[in-house]
C-alpha cells in the first residue's frame, strides 16, 4: 500500500504502477465519498458541493487528480460499497 503524500503532483502520480494507481484512487474515493455522505446528511437539502467544507473540497481535489490519471491510462476504477 503506497503512502499518499500531502500534496499530490503529476510527478508523484507518474511514479505509480497501474495497480498502485487504481489502489490509491479507490482509497481516496472512499474517503471523499464518506465525507460527502456525512456532509449531505448534516446539511440535508441545503447541501451544495460548491459551498462544502474545506475538508470535503480537499478530498475531492485529491481524489479527482487520481481519477483523471486512471482515465488517462484507460484503467477501470475499483469501487467498494459504502455502508449506509
Amino acid at each position: 500500500m503506497r503512502v499518499v503524500p500531502e500534496r499530490i503532483s503529476r510527478d508523484w502520480i507518474d511514479t505509480l504502477s497501474d495497480e498502485d494507481l487504481v489502489d490509491v484512487e479507490a482509497r481516496l474515493h472512499t474517503k471523499f465519498a464518506t465525507l460527502e455522505k456525512r456532509e449531505k446528511k448534516a446539511r440535508g437539502p441545503r447541501f451544495d458541493m460548491m459551498r462544502a467544507s474545506a475538508d470535503l473540497i480537499d478530498a475531492w481535489d485529491r481524489w479527482s487528480r487520481l481519477l483523471n490519471a486512471t482515465r488517462e491510462r484507460a484503467l477501470i476504477p475499483r469501487r467498494a460499497e459504502l455502508a449506509s
